[in-house]
């Protein structure tokens, strides 16, 4: 595996800093902001990054975070992605841009749309794994009785994002330390 030179750029979503991190060939990742604390304390590469926002102007990816994040409806389909994942994973990731902006699919409408409905639980992973939140958007993935479910960022920040797209019929269920 080759490994790419790596930079960093911070944007402000709903008031709090999250990173975005590229090679020269595209975004690669975009944490939250508890993710960007844990990431530097584990990995000291993310802070020895360079900082550098021509790169990720190039790719337009700031401005339409900041659209996004102001409640406009952006795609991110033109953004050069540089993301790393299994065949499978990345085929998921993929199917997320199929689901329109302030719309939701439960996990097994994603199932089906990457052609593997048994593989429900792989694709419902492989969600969780996505390195590209808003981007990629994982958010609107529900459970299959239409209530949020499962989020890295947790259940109120998926709340809040779908709510900036709309998005505001969703009850939170599962286990406890999932609830807001």
């Amino acid at each position: 595996m080759i490994t790419r030179k790596k930079y960093r750029q911070t944007v402000i979503g709903f008031h709090q800093p999250w990173t975005l991190i590229a090679s020269e060939r595209g975004i690669s990742q975009l944490l939250y902001p508890p993710e960007v604390a844990t990431l530097a304390g584990l990995n000291q590469d993310v802070a020895h990054m360079v900082e550098d926002r021509s790169l990720f102007d190039e790719f337009g990816i700031i401005e339409l975070l900041e659209q996004y994040f102001a409640g406009v409806p952006v795609s991110f389909d033109k953004v050069p992605l540089d993301v790393e994942g299994t065949k499978f994973q990345q085929g998921v990731w993929m199917a997320l841009n199929q689901i329109p902006y302030g719309d939701t699919w439960t996990y097994k409408q994603l199932a089906n749309a990457i052609g593997k409905p048994s593989a429900l639980r792989a694709a419902s992973t492989a969600i969780g794994r996505n390195p590209l939140p808003i981007v990629l958007p994982c958010h609107r993935v529900v459970g299959s009785n239409g209530t949020l479910t499962g989020f890295r960022g947790g259940l109120q920040m998926k709340k809040d994002i779908l709510a900036l797209e709309g998005v505001i019929h969703l009850e939170a269920v599962g286990h406890e330390r999932f609830r807001f």
